[in-house]
């Protein structure tokens, strides 16, 4: 059977450099950092004391306190991004099939902050079970793409996808497949997570994963520098409207990008480290251009998952040098969780969109805070560092990986005009 082509039509974000897809984009070609003194909570006696939080946020201006008291901030921030995403799409609710249209969302740990405050309040008592009706409702990870369906009343697939920092990348190639496959004519897709809490902080810090720079804060993620010591813990959201492109050109949509290919594999090693040698990240990468049908030569921006970590960068640059030999000095690389920060299973999302507006507007955010070449990093590379450089591209590959080896890719395309 034919595949049927896929379109990005709308887009909404809520991050720790921009609260809205204006904000986000600003943001990132400033080479803005999200990262500073964590204000969730007392992190005074926490290794790592900062992290990138949503900052100038009222979940009020967004949706009625009754209402948001119901949702854990994993899900608050998915209503806010997917409400902007479908708003930019001016998907018509009134007229749509609702029946063809459906949720894809991603969330690696999802309503963690929701049970850390129930099992501490319950901790603190006599021992009578004494829970909130809305203790599991809020907490489980699926909730958050059933209330965007709710809300909209979509009723095609709803469901989360979980691969840890690959969940959102992985809803995103979901709703690739689903929507080639004629099932559905439109998709919300996208992820979210709001870990920046203490059981968060604390068990990253106990698996040495978390950057303890707090002296340098705003300058703590700093992928493919030899002086980074791990990665800063991120919040937020990202979402894409999904569309089969007659469906969105009949309707006169604006098309942000085509999704031309999504790849998965995993690397079969170990529970948290990545394959020295990246042997998952080469299939997941090779994977993903023969799913589109296009060489390795054709990419010219790849936006890595880059997390800043000492095994991970070096890891996955030297899987981008078997992937695309020689090429690979042509392409733009970058990490725009420089400024960002880790969003966990939002991370996919906010940077496919990141990607997406690369390729819109001719610009590729930097990797900001490099100081220190690392002598593991072939220097001839392009890792666009400190400064944005203007690039006209057509193809750009999105990167996300997670603990487990789930590897996941997506390439996206800038439509001919």
């Amino acid at each position: 059977m034919e595949l049927k082509r896929v379109v990005v039509t709308g887009l909404g974000a809520l991050t720790p450099i921009g609260n809205n897809i204006e904000e986000y984009w600003d943001g990132l070609i400033n080479g803005k950092s999200g990262a500073a003194p964590i204000t969730h909570f007392d992190a005074s006696k926490f290794k790592t004391q900062f992290a990138c939080e949503i900052k100038n946020f009222n979940i009020n201006d967004f949706m009625h306190r009754k209402e948001a008291r119901k949702l854990d901030r994993f899900s608050q921030y998915a209503m806010v991004a997917s409400d902007e995403a479908i708003a930019d799409s001016k998907l018509d609710l009134e007229r749509v099939n609702k029946a063809r249209v459906g949720v894809i969302w991603g969330a690696g740990i999802g309503g963690i902050e929701t049970f850390h405050n129930e099992v501490r309040d319950f901790t603190k008592g006599d021992g009578t079970p004494r829970f909130n009706p809305f203790f599991i409702p809020k907490m489980i990870a699926d909730i958050a793409p059933g209330h965007i369906s709710i809300k909209n009343g979509f009723m095609g697939p709803n469901f989360t996808t979980v691969s840890a920092c690959a969940s959102s990348a992985n809803a995103m190639i979901d709703a690739l497949n689903y929507i080639r496959l004629g099932h559905c004519d439109v998709i919300i897709t996208g992820g979210s997570e709001a870990a920046v809490i203490q059981s968060g902080v604390g068990g990253f810090n106990a698996l040495h994963a978390l950057s303890t720079n707090n002296e340098n804060a705003a300058s703590a993620s700093k992928p493919f520098d030899a002086n980074r010591d791990g990665f800063v813990l991120g919040e937020g959201a990202g979402a894409l409207v999904l569309e089969e492109y007659e469906h969105a050109k009949a309707r006169g949509a604006k098309i942000y990008a085509e999704v031309i290919g999504g790849g998965l594999s995993s690397d079969a090693y170990h529970m948290t480290a990545p394959h020295p040698e990246g042997i998952g990240v080469v299939a997941v990468m090779e994977n993903c251009l023969k799913n589109a049908g296009i060489t390795p030569e054709e990419v010219e921006l790849i936006n890595t998952h880059g997390t800043s970590t000492p095994l991970g960068d070096v890891a996955e640059l030297k899987a981008i040098g078997k992937v695309f030999g020689d090429h690979a000095k042509n392409i733009n690389i970058n990490s725009t969780k420089s400024m960002t920060g880790h969003l966990l299973g939002a991370a996919g999302a906010i940077e496919a969109i990141a990607s997406i507006l690369s390729l819109e507007h001719g610009i590729v955010p930097p990797t900001i805070n490099h100081t220190t070449p690392d002598e593991n990093i072939d220097p001839e590379l392009n890792l666009t560092l400190n400064k944005a450089q203007k690039r006209k591209a057509k193809i750009a590959m999105s990167n996300t990986f997670g603990f487990g080896g789930h590897n996941a890719c997506v390439l996206l395309k800038k439509l001919d005009e």
